[in-house]
């Protein structure tokens, strides 16, 4: 074997295993939590969101709901800043993102329930123009919503003696 072709395999070889790491970092990127609350997933959101990222995700949530009992998702926005939405995507492109987000899993029969949204997340969300949102049930913080679910669902957390 030549110089060349050893030097082609290597790129190949090095190649290949960067698009594994890509596939592993891809999944740790959007990690599904079961949820103390029967029945609900949590999806903690952190870093920089982009269209190829948010579409991961909700393909990997809806695989999670279609074989699962899932009735409700709650995606966390409080690990995501304003600059990186900015940078990456956009206000108008993440809404209309999240407006089909929730439409899939309604479909599914899925309640969406999301938490994190900074004031000013959530000012540049409604300043984009994009409609649906007064049909989007939101929460302050994890604890919130979890508190929510928990009412909505008969449920309560009671002490140990």
């Amino acid at each position: 074997m030549n110089k060349e072709t050893s030097s082609t395999q290597q790129i190949k070889e090095l190649k290949e295993k960067i698009v594994a790491y890509e596939k592993i970092i891809e999944d740790l990127s959007a990690p599904i939590i079961p949820s103390i609350v029967p029945e609900t997933i949590l999806v903690p959101l952190t870093g920089a969101l982009s269209v190829g990222r948010f579409i991961h995700i909700q393909d990997k949530v809806v695989q999670r709901i279609s074989s699962n009992n899932i009735h409700t998702v709650v995606f966390d926005f409080t690990d995501i800043g304003s600059f990186s939405v900015e940078e990456n995507m956009g206000y108008e492109l993440l809404s209309e993102k999240i407006n089909e987000l929730v439409s899939v899993l309604q479909l599914m029969g899925t309640e969406t329930v999301f938490v994190g949204f900074s004031p000013e997340f959530a000012q540049n969300l409604i300043l984009s123009n994009v409609s649906n949102f007064n049909q989007i049930r939101a929460f302050t913080n994890f604890r919130e919503s979890l508190q929510y679910l928990l009412e909505i669902k008969g449920l309560e957390i009671v002490s140990k003696k």
